[in-house]
């Protein structure tokens, strides 16, 4: 058994199986996921999963420090790639988070820690039956939206950083009846 939201594809089924959910610290997946759910805002998550290879080879691996650094010709290139969601304002915020989290880096503060440390490192499990009871933010990705929109990341409203959370695992929402809770 599965959420039912991961049976559409076997990507999704790989990512739910896989991923979804599983606390992670890693900062070059947190940084993937952040700039994957900021170009999936307005869309489905299942278009971005199928463009997640893609979005792979744009974006350098997720290399922060590459990213961080990337060029007006760069840029350029990225928002003629077919494989990516094309938006100006989604390219252009995946390169200013990579600058705010290198410039993280450089202070000795690791992006993961700093997520992590909004639920004293403990992750949220919850309980639901039912995907309908699932909420598209709460007061913990709003707080974390606030502060995060203070140190400058774009693209980090409290519905896109809930599912970051989830992507990461500092949130688990498997529903109670799946196999991968």
């Amino acid at each position: 058994m599965r959420c039912n939201w991961a049976n559409s594809s076997k990507e999704m089924q790989q990512y739910h199986d896989a991923e979804w959910g599983k606390p992670n610290h890693d900062e070059t997946y947190f940084f993937e996921m952040l700039t994957l759910e900021g170009a999936q805002a307005g869309l489905s998550w299942s278009t971005i999963i199928n463009r997640r290879a893609t979005y792979r080879l744009a974006y350098d691996n997720f290399d922060i420090d590459k990213v961080a650094h990337y060029t007006d010709a760069k840029r350029a290139i990225l928002l003629q790639d077919k494989g990516i969601i094309r938006n100006r304002l989604k390219v252009d915020s995946s390169i200013s988070n990579a600058k705010i989290i290198e410039e993280m880096h450089q202070n000795g503060e690791k992006f993961s820690d700093y997520i992590w440390n909004f639920v004293d490192n403990k992750p949220i499990i919850n309980h639901y039956s039912d995907m309908n009871e699932m909420p598209a933010q709460t007061d913990l990705s709003q707080r974390i939206s606030k502060d995060m929109k203070k140190r400058g990341f774009r693209f980090v409203g409290p519905t896109i950083i809930y599912s970051f959370l989830q992507a990461v695992g500092v949130i688990n929402d498997h529903l109670d009846s799946c196999d991968f809770k």
